[in-house]
């Protein structure tokens, strides 16, 4: 998981409110994408936030959970039944562990793979693009809360 991902999402969504008239639209994509071997792979996350959203759930909650569980080290992200009991409370666990199952969200999270990495130029994340602007971290570093902040005015 990418701690600069988490300090990338705190300062964007501390910065917004100063920019009411910007709408952000999300766009999960893996750290390090299958098959790579470098680095956890988050894919059950990214399933797990398209559910929670279908579902009308607190997206800010839960953005902080899933970094409580990816970067605290508690639980393994990788396996379907244990980060869907640590998402109790938000989701219901037995209904987003049958989403795993299925592979329902599988396909959306290639897609966003896609979209991050082949279609828009993202190389490192957290990646942020606006009215074809680019603020791309950099690997190891990610990107300061000044730069989104000058990003976004």
């Amino acid at each position: 998981a990418c701690p600069y991902c988490r300090r990338g999402h705190e300062d964007l969504t501390a910065l917004l409110p100063k920019h009411p008239d910007i709408e952000v639209v999300w766009r999960p994509c893996e750290a390090h994408p299958r098959p790579e071997v470098y680095g956890t792979h988050s894919d059950l996350c990214i399933q797990a936030l398209l559910f929670a959203a279908e579902r009308g759930a607190d997206t800010g909650a839960f953005h902080t959970r899933m970094y409580q569980a990816a970067l605290g080290g508690s639980v393994n992200i990788e396996d379907p039944e244990a980060l869907a009991r640590f998402m109790d409370g938000l989701v219901d666990p037995s209904e987003l562990l049958a989403a795993f199952r299925s592979g329902r969200y599988a396909q959306a999270v290639l897609d966003g793979n896609d979209y991050a990495y082949e279609q828009s130029g993202v190389w490192v994340v957290p990646a942020y693009r606006m009215d074809g602007r680019k603020l791309d971290s950099e690997a190891g570093i990610g990107v300061s809360r000044k730069q989104i902040e000058t990003f976004l005015s």
